[in-house]
């Protein structure tokens, strides 16, 4: 999708990277009303991928309604690795936890999450928008009047 910040220009946007612990799922669960915007992302274009380190062993459970890619990564450097490999200018990352760096340093747009299971401090350097919960960042990427409000200069 491309969105159009005030003062910004253009951002174009195909790609989402998540993490799973504390932003797409609290406390192993996934949050309520995530999977159904996550397939409305789908559609509208995007490419899904959930970098995990799968602390507790239920990430293909908790996503096989989403249809989307899973790749491990135990490690912030990990997850660098795998943002690298992918077209980062046109991606946007979303976490909570130290281990998001690795992911942040590199794409185009970064959410924060706070959540029940915390942020830590340390991503707050690299974030470009801080919201209250995963569904508020999926449904910035969805109305593109919000991103570009929150964006623009």
């Amino acid at each position: 999708m491309i969105y159009n910040p005030k003062g910004v220009g253009e951002i174009e946007l195909n790609t989402i990277v998540l993490d799973l612990n504390g932003t797409l799922a609290v406390n192993g669960s996934i949050v309520e009303g995530a999977k159904e915007r996550l397939i409305k992302l789908k559609e509208l274009g995007y490419k899904i991928y959930l970098f995990t380190g799968d602390q507790r062993g239920n990430a293909a459970e908790l996503t096989k309604e989403i249809d989307i890619t899973i790749l491990r990564a135990t490690n912030t450097e990990e997850k660098e690795r795998l943002t690298l490999s992918l077209d980062f200018s046109k991606t946007v990352s979303i976490g909570n936890a130290r281990i998001d760096i690795g992911t942040f340093k590199h794409t185009k747009l970064r959410i924060a999450t706070i959540q029940a299971e915390g942020i830590h401090a340390e991503i707050l350097k690299f974030v470009d928008i801080v919201v209250l919960s995963i569904n508020d960042a999926l449904d910035i990427l969805i109305n593109p009047d919000s991103l570009n409000a929150t964006m623009r200069k």
